[in-house]
């Protein structure tokens, strides 16, 4: 909810310490200034996922918001490394993906990694805003499988009927049109 065009309201998040992960010095320009918006100040940055996850062993990120598309790590690459890796300083830490590229099999392969929240580009401080309050008001427990470490990727408890629809899916072939933020929300649930 917007007060005076600029701020958010409704939790005092200026406590928390975020990580920014982009490759372009303008957008991280961008999200520390939208972040400052929300009156979150203690932000630090990376430009690309390795360099992150070095700042994560000397930083306590509550949060990370991560570009999903850099080098010489991308986005996807950073959260698997985060959930995955022995040393990992924070496999919990919550991570929102960000991306100009809302192609299904980019936002499936994100989910699939381990982010708990995913936001399409052009960015806005009610869109950041919206998913980190995600975040907190609807926390999802932690999976492990043989497979998979990360936030249960199933937002909605419900039984299953009908046929697979992975199967069918896989059989049809990925679709590579972008999706829209509705159908990211939707395909990030499901």
């Amino acid at each position: 909810m917007m007060t005076d065009g600029s701020l958010l309201t409704g939790y005092d998040l200026s406590r928390l310490n975020l990580l920014v992960v982009d490759d372009n010095k303008y957008m991280i320009l961008l999200i520390k200034t939208l972040l400052h918006s929300i009156r979150i100040k203690n932000v630090r940055e990376a430009s690309d996922g390795a360099q992150a996850f070095t700042e994560l062993r000397k930083f306590p990120a509550d949060m990370v918001v991560c570009d999903l598309q850099m080098r010489p790590l991308d986005g996807i690459e950073f959260t698997r490394l985060v959930r995955t890796a022995k040393d990992s300083p924070n496999q919990y830490v919550p991570i929102i993906m960000l991306t100009g590229h809302t192609e299904e099999r980019l936002v499936k392969e994100a989910r699939d990694a381990g982010v708990n929240e995913f936001l399409s580009k052009p960015l806005s401080a009610a869109g950041l805003y919206s998913r980190m309050i995600e975040i907190i008001d609807n926390p999802r427990p932690f999976v492990r499988t043989p497979t998979y470490f990360g936030p249960d990727r199933r937002r909605k408890q419900v039984p299953f009927r009908g046929a697979d629809r992975r199967k069918a899916a896989q059989a049809d072939g990925a679709d590579e049109g972008g999706l829209t933020p509705d159908e990211i929300e939707d395909l990030m649930k499901s």
